[in-house]
């Protein structure tokens, strides 16, 4: 079962939580109780879906969902998520860029929507998925469901805030993909779909759900990359990995601190984040004090106000606590554009610009003196920001296939006010 963030919903059924999103008292759902593992439970299994099918079994147990576990990890995972060294010694890259749309979001965006399809099967009413993104969420998600029978979504993004090749993605979709451009930050987007997802009166006319990181249905199955990825390096070397992960509404790195609080061998977990330091002023022992996010280099990371802290806080709910367990490290502008381009000059590794952030706090952690064996996690593919790139390294990057057959479609996105009206009625036309 699971439960709300905020404690005044009635615990969910797995198939329930997800398909709903948010809990009805708007809180996040989470596990009521955690399961106990140990890398011992993986023995044999050494594949991303078996590992993910043996991880989230606990989760799935006595659930609808429960006997298509294993077809739905290896529909979602058909794709790689490999772990290189990276030229500096001990330290390594966990690349999950390798999915349809390049960005870590095709994870749990396929997982979702592997799910979400079969629940739908028994539903008479079309399920509308709604959906903020400050870049890659967007794209994932609707390379995930386009198409999906009796599941549409709409994709709400902030105009001129994502990179060209973002916003290209996000429109060239069509079919039941509607992608709206907002006059707004990706708060204002957020704030539009919590709205939506709140409004039990639109509820009735335009059933919603949601495939933001607040949705139950994409943290679960994040964890699944870093258990295999922790596990192949136990295996190898008997020592845990620690991780740098880049992040902005904390759903991937809140994944690695699940997956770690179930028993993985994963060592420190810091946070980098970008000039939006609401989580590093936290750390440093300030109030969490949400604001209006600014725009940066690293834009899928521009949020002033990350939902999934209410979930790291129902798992530490003591503050002091919470503070001793974790760092995070504020990465402006100008120090991702020098992390790019000697990175690529000194080891001829290139990095788009959210990687940069963790690479960058990987540097100053070794500086530091901080020994282990560091992993820092590549969310984007570099293609996706050539205009910042490749001037930095001073030659083009080359686009995957997959990215390169979506920008060869025409691509069309909807202006629309940052308004809760001018929303609603956009769903209920859709």
């Amino acid at each position: 079962m699971f439960v709300s963030t905020r404690g005044k919903a009635p615990p969910a059924g797995l198939s329930a939580a997800i398909a709903a999103g948010l809990a009805p008292d708007g809180g996040l759902y989470v596990p009521q109780n955690l399961p106990a593992l140990k890398p011992e439970d993986f023995a044999g299994r050494d594949t991303l879906p078996a590992i993910a099918a043996r991880l989230l079994q606990p989760f799935f147990a006595g659930d609808a969902l429960e006997a298509e576990l294993d077809a739905i990890c290896a529909e979602a995972f058909d794709f790689p998520a490999p772990l290189r060294a990276l030229a500096t010694p001990r330290d390594s890259v966990l690349e999950l860029v390798h999915g349809p749309t390049a960005a870590f979001k095709d994870f749990g965006a396929r997982f979702l929507a592997a799910c979400l399809s079969r629940l739908q099967r028994a539903r008479q009413q079309p399920l509308t998925i709604v959906v903020a993104t400050s870049g890659d969420t967007g794209a994932a998600v609707a390379a995930a469901f386009h198409r999906q029978p009796g599941l549409r979504v709409a994709v709400l993004y902030p105009d001129g805030r994502v990179s060209p090749r973002q916003a290209h993605q996000l429109g060239c979709f069509g079919g039941n993909i509607h992608s709206y451009r907002v006059a707004g930050s990706f708060d204002d987007c957020q704030a539009l779909v919590k709205q939506a997802l709140n409004d039990a009166t639109l509820q009735q006319a335009v059933p919603l759900s949601s495939a933001n990181s607040i949705s139950l249905g994409r943290l679960l199955p994040q964890m699944s990359y870093y258990a295999a990825a922790s596990l192949q390096h136990w295996r190898r070397h008997g020592e845990v990995l620690n991780f740098v992960i880049p992040t902005g509404n904390l759903g991937n790195a809140f994944a690695a601190v699940l997956a770690r609080a179930l028993g993985l061998p994963l060592g420190e977990i810091v946070l980098a984040t970008n000039a939006n330091d609401v989580l590093p002023q936290f750390f440093a022992g300030a109030d969490y004090t949400p604001r209006a996010s600014v725009a940066t280099l690293a834009n899928a990371m521009d949020v002033g106000a990350p939902s999934n802290f209410e979930r790291l806080r129902w798992l530490y709910p003591d503050a002091a606590a919470l503070r001793s367990a974790f760092r995070a490290v504020r990465v402006d502008d100008a120090a991702i554009r020098a992390t790019i381009a000697r990175r690529c000059r000194d080891h001829g590794e290139v990095f788009c610009p959210h990687t940069a952030t963790a690479v960058h706090v990987l540097e100053t952690l070794r500086g530091e003196g901080r020994d282990g064996d560091w992993c820092a996690v590549a969310t984007a593919h570099p293609a996706k920001f050539e205009s910042i790139v490749e001037p930095l390294i001073g030659r083009t990057v080359d686009v995957p296939p997959a990215l390169a057959e979506l920008l060869q479609r025409p691509a069309r996105a909807e202006p629309l006010a940052a308004d809760y009206a001018a929303f609603a009625g956009e769903l209920q036309r859709m």
